[in-house]
């Protein structure tokens, strides 16, 4: 088996800063950078209930202060040519209890990446911990 690394790695991993870097600095043009105006998330609760969301109705609320302090481990990236995938470590310090595992999916689309949807399962649901505190 050979293993490839992703071409455009650091701008794929640039788009998952701006994620992370929304919540932590309550920038909502962050978030709008990152994902794409039309982005959906689909999540799994630490309940196992199902939620679909339109991102764009929740950035404001997830900038409003306080800031949360989030630590966003990039686990893996995976591209195949325009389309990309990154697995997350969403760990959210201020709040354990509101740490998440995400697969961001990306396209390039007129030269620039954007996350075209999001989903999460809930850190509980898998054994997943958050990283310790730094």
């Amino acid at each position: 088996m050979t293993i490839a690394t992703a071409t455009d790695h650091d701008q794929i991993v640039r788009i998952a800063e701006l994620y992370i870097g929304g919540f932590n600095d309550c920038d909502i043009e962050q978030f709008r950078e990152a994902f794409d105006e039309d982005a959906w998330m689909y999540s799994i609760h630490a309940d196992g209930a199902f939620h679909k969301t339109f991102l764009a109705d929740v950035f404001e609320r997830w900038t409003t202060p306080p800031a949360s302090h989030i630590v966003g481990r990039v686990l893996s990236v995976t591209q195949a040519g325009d389309a990309a995938s990154i697995l997350l470590g969403y760990d959210n310090m201020t709040a354990p209890e509101r740490s998440w595992v995400d697969i961001l999916s990306l396209l390039r689309i007129d030269g620039a990446w954007k996350i075209v949807n999001k989903i999460a399962t809930h850190a509980s649901r898998g054994g997943w911990a958050a990283a310790p505190p730094s």
